[in-house]
């Protein structure tokens, strides 16, 4: 009987987890780190104050369900990233990735729920900028304001497309360079360091309508791209997401454990 035991316990041990429980666990973890909280409620509350403005002080025509959406997207886009890229750095700066790895040695798996993970959370947060951009258009309408609720379907495709990419692109920062400071410092400090110079240097400009996604980006908050605007902003995630994030696999897989 005891040795029934022992190997009930052992196979229950070396069980491997679903990756929908893995998942399940990098979704809890979004948000039970002080950073992620805060983040998540930084967020929420400049998305909150940039559509108080627009409501205070845009113009009749522009307070409507299609442009609080639009405006909603922008503030949950720039520090979306920076979410992913703690869901990555953190296991690395609280030292929990020793724990981890440990009871999940195939670290693919793990980076797989994590992107799985943040895939979900930027999903959600286009359903909550949608949320916000009806109260506001209800709000608009109560007030005087248009309050029109037309929407274009390709705006919603658009919306999803640039939050999922930049979040990923965030976890791809995270996972090359694996500290924090560092990582999100990279993420907002290159693409302007890129247009920047892009102004200053005219080649650099040019190249940057292929590779600047601050440019190849910018067609996403409308509801019409061309062919052309598309495989710009397919060749400037090559290099800024897809890049990034084979190398951060690489070293990930790599990276000794202490």
């Amino acid at each position: 009987m005891t040795t029934t035991l022992a190997r009930t316990v052992g196979s229950a041990a070396t069980r491997k987890p679903s990756l929908v429980r893995l998942t399940g666990v990098e979704l809890r973890k979004l948000v039970d780190t002080r950073a992620g909280r805060w983040l998540l409620i930084a967020i929420g509350l400049v998305a909150a104050v940039i559509i108080t403005l627009q409501l205070a002080y845009a113009p009749d025509d522009q307070q409507t369900f299609a442009s609080f959406f639009g405006t909603s997207l922008f503030p949950v886009g720039v520090l979306l990233p920076v979410l992913g890229i703690l869901s990555v750095t953190t296991e690395w700066s609280q030292r929990t990735a020793l724990t981890t790895f440990a009871l999940v040695p195939r670290r693919e798996r793990v980076i797989i729920a994590k992107l799985v993970a943040v895939v979900l959370a930027a999903l959600a947060s286009v359903l909550v900028c949608l949320a916000v951009a009806a109260v506001a258009t209800l709000v608009a309408e109560a007030t005087g304001g248009a309050g029109t609720w037309r929407f274009d379907g390709m705006l919603l495709v658009h919306a999803l497309v640039l939050q999922v990419s930049t979040a990923l692109i965030g976890v791809a920062f995270g996972l090359l360079l694996l500290h924090t400071p560092l990582a999100i410092v990279a993420y907002l400090v290159l693409p302007i360091a890129w247009s920047i110079l892009g102004a200053l240097v005219q080649p650099l400009y040019r190249a940057g309508e292929w590779l600047d996604t601050n440019r190849t980006m910018e067609p996403l908050f409308t509801p019409e791209m061309t062919g052309g605007q598309w495989q710009r902003l397919v060749v400037s995630l090559l290099l800024w997401l897809v890049v990034p994030l084979v190398a951060g696999l690489v070293r990930t897989m790599r990276q000794e454990v202490t």
